[in-house]
Order: C-alpha cells, then structure tokens, then sequence
C-alpha cells in the first residue's frame, strides 16, 4: 500500500468544517464526488462501525479508529459491503484490509487547514488523485456558503 496526503484552506472554522464533513445533511453532498448518493451509517464515536454505501447498498465497512471532536477523525477499512452486507475479505478485499484515512483539522485566525492522508493500493492512485481534491472543494464551498 502507499500513502497519499490532500489538503486545502477553508475560511471557516473548524467546528464547522468539522460540521460539514461529519452531519448527515452535508456528508452525502460532498461525497457525491466518489459516488453519487452515497451515505454513511454509523453513530460516529470511537471504536463504532461505519457503512460507506452506495444507493445500492454496496461500499465498505470501516471502524472509526481515533476521534477527536473538530479536530482529527481516523477510519481502519475493514472489507466490502454488498446490497447492505458485510462480505467476509476475499483476496481483492485483503490488499486494502486495514488501509487507514485520517481528516485533520487545525485552524489559525479563522481559516481551518483541513488535512487527509490514507493509504491506498496503487490502482487506485488516479481516481483518489481525481476525486480527493473535487471533494474537498465541495467541503470548502460548504462551509465557507459559497
């Protein structure tokens, strides 16, 4: 696996950054970028299940690894989901078993960095480095009501 960093500035503060990225109202709008309509369901605390879904029900399960409010957020992916199901890890599935994706947020005189770094399987590069930087362009907008 490697490991990838995005980043951009958004000119708000990180609560609401925070806001943006994690409430049911927003998250579907700024993830429409990997998949449109995609959903999460999960209860966001630490050490809880994440679904990252498709209308379809397809996605993958992860565990929400650290969480600090406004702050930082880490997920460990955990396998593949189909039509609402937690599949068990197949060899597709075990070269990006325990990938992590971290969002950091620090914020100096009202402008919030929001930070992401995961791992990813080399495939994979291309469409991460299409689609990271369209998303967090969405979290911006977002948050800063453009």
């Amino acid at each position: 696996m490697q490991r990838k960093k995005y980043s951009v500035n958004i000119n708000a503060p990180k609560q609401k950054v925070w806001q943006i990225l994690w409430s049911d109202d927003s998250y579907g709008k700024w993830t429409s970028v990997f998949c449109e309509g995609s959903y999460a369901v999960t209860d966001w605390k630490e050490g809880s299940r994440v679904h990252f879904l498709s209308p379809g029900g397809n996605g993958m399960y992860s565990t929400i690894a650290g969480k600090e409010d406004n702050r930082f957020m880490s997920f460990r992916h955990d396998g593949e989901m189909k039509d609402g199901v937690e599949l068990p890890l197949d060899d597709k599935s075990r070269e990006w078993a325990g990938a992590t994706e971290n969002y950091t947020l620090s914020e100096d005189n009202g402008t919030t960095e929001l930070v992401v770094d995961m791992d990813f399987v080399e495939t994979h590069e291309a469409y991460f480095d299409e689609h990271f930087p369209k998303g967090l362009q969405l979290v911006k907008e977002l948050a800063e009501g453009v």
